[in-house]
């Protein structure tokens, strides 16, 4: 007879909107039974949870000295996160409990960028020259001094917040401003503060979700293809996954990732490292220290049959994860952004839509009545709908990806000018 496996702690649920969250934490509880540690235990998580430990999870003393006292009542079998914000209190809780996961000196390294920067640098692993710039005039002189295009972004966000092309110098002053402040989802409240300029790395950009099983082991479970917006920004536009990508089997591919995880020293987790394909060969962008967000996992399961949720649940007790595809096709997710700033007047879904049998979802985020931004001002917030299709290649998913598109119904009312002061 199979036995219940023991439960697994989960640091932040992930607010009160379920929509990018509710089928990760699903496919870990069906694994796993889940102890969710967070200020409170959303409506929508509930259904997943067995139990839930309120905590601060700002303060990390105190969560530390809250769940070592559940823990010496309850046999916790590993402790995970899925957000950016508590992947260095998760390292740490892993320590001090005596379960597996990465050590917190590593985790911080993937939660600053600069840390990230000089131990790949130190390493020899390829990246890009970059500089931690204390102000806006020593931002421009590394930029005047190492060459435009530079990009430039926050030292600790994520999603791209804040991240900005800089082609001159006033260029680049506005981008250290906007780096300086922009956040996502409350990540200011976590990680250091400051601002890099980078050198500009041109070419497709992709993210490579990956298991590392132990030291210099680590082993590639998915590629994205990253649909970039449209400059000076870097937002995440869509994602396409392929299991007949070739960089899957790729060898340089495979040494940069496994090079860049022990770079920072990473022997345990589910990472999801960004990469720049340029004409000099790949370069690592970032490495994240938790699975990626966007529904990475959604296009995962639907192209090759992996559980991204699962595998990094495994990890983290300590179980070998199941990485061996079970399908092989292509999968594919879109973000709609305003094409006008102001107010949204009407956004639906012709009803037919949804009788696609290649359409796995379509969710509209954003209520009549809000305030949108477009590009280059639109943020991670003013997404306004996703939805994702699977076909038979990358091309199929494509032409999918754009009919639904085709056939939203979408009206901003413009943001009125005015030359006057008003009160």
């Amino acid at each position: 007879m199979a036995t219940t496996p023991k439960p697994l702690l989960l640091l932040g649920a992930g607010g009160t909107s379920p929509a990018y969250r509710r089928a990760f934490l699903a496919s870990i509880a069906a694994a796993y039974p889940v102890v969710l540690a967070d200020a409170d235990a959303p409506d929508w998580a509930r259904p997943y949870l067995i139990d839930h430990i309120p905590v601060d999870l700002t303060d990390t003393e105190a969560t530390a000295a809250q769940v070592k006292t559940y823990a010496a009542h309850h046999d916790l079998s590993g402790v995970m996160t899925y957000m950016e914000h508590h992947v260095v209190t998760t390292a740490f809780l892993a320590q001090q409990l005596g379960l597996p996961g990465a050590s917190p000196q590593s985790m911080e390294a993937c939660r600053d960028k600069a840390a990230t920067r000089r131990l790949l640098d130190v390493h020899g692993v390829p990246s890009a020259r970059s500089v931690l710039a204390d102000d806006a005039d020593t931002a421009v002189a590394w930029a005047a001094d190492n060459g435009f295009p530079v990009m430039v972004k926050p030292r600790a966000q994520a999603g791209s917040a804040g991240v900005m092309r800089a082609d001159t110098p006033s260029e680049v002053r506005a981008a250290f401003d906007r780096a300086g402040r922009e956040t996502v989802l409350g990540l200011d409240a976590y990680g250091p503060q400051g601002v890099l300029v980078e050198e500009f790395l041109d070419g497709p950009e992709i993210s490579v979700e990956t298991a590392v099983l132990g030291p210099s082991n680590s082993r590639i479970i998915a590629v994205t293809r990253k649909r970039v917006g449209p400059p000076p920004t870097a937002q995440e536009y869509g994602h396409c996954v392929d299991a007949h990508d070739p960089l899957l089997a790729d060898p340089e591919l495979a040494r940069l990732i496994t090079a860049a995880v022990d770079a920072v020293g990473v022997t345990c987790g589910a990472l999801c490292i960004e990469v720049m394909l340029t004409a000099r060969g790949p370069r690592i962008v970032e490495i994240n220290g938790r699975p990626g967000g966007d529904l990475l996992h959604v296009l995962i399961d639907e192209a090759l049959g992996l559980n991204l949720a699962q595998i990094a649940a495994d990890i983290a007790t300590g179980t070998r994860p199941r990485l061996q595809p079970s399908r092989a096709r292509s999968a594919a997710i879109q973000f709609l952004y305003p094409d006008l700033t102001g107010a949204i007047q009407h956004l639906a879904a012709p009803g037919q839509l949804t009788d696609h049998d290649w359409l796995e979802r379509l969710v509209i985020t954003t209520e009549p009545g809000a305030h949108v931004a477009a590009p280059p001002a639109a943020t991670y917030d003013d997404r306004l709908a996703h939805w994702i299709v699977r076909g038979a290649d990358p091309a199929q998913c494509a032409a999918r990806l754009s009919q639904i598109e085709d056939a939203l119904e979408l009206l901003i009312a413009p943001q009125a000018r005015t030359t006057a002061c008003s009160r």
